[in-house]
């Protein structure tokens, strides 16, 4: 695959992984909080399962997990994306730092305008923690797998 391919195919990712990112702030908070309940039911149900008391999981906690979650991957998938450029590893930083940043900014500020939704800074430090956590992540089984001598398929994946 050639390079330029592979910044098209890494930043549609990035673009649609957003995209996917302010749907679930565009939906209103009865939708919201039915998809969160519905992913609580499921957890609960699998922890009783397993013979852990499932009442510890609130819907609070469903939601603040969901958004670090998604927000470690859009982390990892940035990585992914700024290493397809020819960047200096500061712009390189700078760059993730910025969109780490501007993204969980605008996904608040959209649920200003959606019935029943409210922005908060909270949640934008627990994104903004979530990108860096991806990126940590993904930075330290990017050193482990070129220590441990597993070749690349590609060197630029």
């Amino acid at each position: 695959m050639t390079a330029k391919r592979r910044q098209y195919l890494w930043s549609a990712a990035v673009v649609l992984y957003v995209l996917f990112i302010f749907s679930n702030s565009m939906k209103t908070a009865d939708l919201s909080s039915a998809d969160s309940g519905a992913v609580l039911k499921l957890v609960q149900q699998v922890l009783t399962a397993g013979g852990v008391d499932s009442t510890i999981i609130t819907e609070h906690v469903i939601r603040k997990t969901a958004h670090f979650t998604e927000y470690a991957v859009l982390g990892i998938l940035l990585c992914l994306c700024f290493r397809t450029f020819a960047l200096s590893l500061d712009r390189r930083v700078l760059s993730q730092v910025l969109v780490s940043f501007l993204v969980p900014f605008t996904d608040e500020t959209i649920q200003l305008f959606v019935a029943g939704r409210s922005g908060q800074i909270s949640d934008v430090w627990l994104d903004c923690a979530g990108a860096a956590f991806g990126t940590v992540v993904f930075m330290a089984a990017a050193r482990i797998l070129s220590r441990t001598g597993v070749k690349k398929r590609d060197k630029k994946l």
